[in-house]
């Protein structure tokens, strides 16, 4: 199972319904997703993110920041349990197709729209409500938040609107700067 990579970070979800959804989505990744750098130039991603599985280290640690903000007293009293789950779900997810459903050379700007799609497609594979399929799947379209133009794209993704997008829109931002020096262990755990 291609999902054993994140068995810390599905960890932090409490809701076990969504535990085995989540890995059920995962496992159905393209393998690509697995093994690509976050970013195919590599200038918009930290050094830990590039390299091979840089995608999945760069996916672990918008986690780790989205576990670490929701479980705070200060930011995450305004989510339930379920919402912290689905915040995190959303990220493991969020870049699962970021090359395109089959793998193209560079990042698809609509990756976010792709892996909304494949949320929706895939809902009968797992136990989840139809409120929390719309919910996953509006959170991943808007991760980009206000990158949300290309000038080589007719397409414009949405903007955060909600608590949740805007949360996962922060974490994945903020996984993504180069000022971050996360260090990973030899299985691309990170070293706390």
């Amino acid at each position: 199972m291609k999902s054993t990579v994140f068995d810390k970070e599905i960890e932090y979800i409490r809701n076990p319904r969504y535990k085995e959804s989540v890995r059920i989505y995962l496992d159905l990744l393209p393998d690509y997703f697995y093994e690509i750098p976050a970013s195919s130039t590599g200038k918009y991603h930290p050094s830990f993110a590039l390299g091979d599985g840089g995608l999945v280290r760069h996916t672990k640690v918008a986690v780790k920041i989205a576990n670490e903000l929701v479980n705070s007293k200060v930011i995450g009293d305004v989510f339930t349990a379920d919402e912290k789950d689905l915040i995190i779900f959303s990220l493991l997810l969020h870049d699962g197709l970021k090359e395109g459903v089959v793998k193209e050379k560079y990042t698809r700007f609509d990756h976010p729209l792709l892996i909304a799609n494949f949320i929706k497609e895939n809902k009968d594979k797992t136990t989840l409500k139809d409120e929390e399929v719309e919910m996953l799947s509006s959170i991943v379209a808007a991760h980009m938040g206000e990158y949300n133009t290309n000038p080589y794209s007719d397409v414009v993704l949405p903007l955060p609107k909600n608590k949740f997008e805007k949360m996962v829109h922060m974490c994945d931002l903020l996984a993504s700067r180069k000022f971050l020096d996360v260090k990973f262990d030899e299985n691309n755990n990170i070293i706390e």
